[in-house]
């Protein structure tokens, strides 16, 4: 998907998860709904390695800052794409147009963008995901 010559947008519209979080990650620009999640694996899966019990999975969860909130500030999603009241089930009419004008505004934004200049914003959006810093080794105490 890094190569395709055409604006890529995604849409997380329930529970995104595991391996297919990989390839909406590539998007030139991702939408999500506010009460939608997004990650590499679930809370359970996360509970089950790490603690070896799928009991922790709300610790899991919010250790892994999968809310929309969560990953517009981590600058994972690009935009939050609001629910009725409730949430999307509530008013599927509302949910619908709010999500077919955001694909449009941003549609209208990455075809005005020549290939060569998406492409390239493509591949650096994508390598400053998970980016992280490496913690200097201790010094080793002076021996006299």
């Amino acid at each position: 998907m890094m190569r395709l010559r055409v604006p890529i947008i995604a849409a997380v519209v329930g529970e995104g998860g595991s391996g297919g979080a990989l390839g909406i990650g590539v998007a030139d620009h991702v939408l999500i709904l506010e009460n939608a999640y997004y990650s590499v694996i679930s809370p359970e899966a996360c509970s089950a390695i790490l603690w070896r019990d799928r009991r922790h999975a709300a610790e899991a969860a919010d250790a892994l800052k999968l809310t929309a909130q969560d990953l517009l500030k981590l600058e994972v999603v690009d935009e939050i794409v609001r629910e009725p009241e409730g949430g999307a089930h509530r008013d599927y009419d509302s949910v619908v147009t709010n999500m077919g004008n955001a694909l449009r505004r941003s549609l209208q934004r990455f075809c005005n963008i020549p290939i060569e200049e998406l492409l390239t914003k493509r591949y650096e959006k994508f390598r400053r995901l998970g980016s992280f810093a490496e913690a200097k080794p201790a010094s080793a105490p002076a021996r006299s």
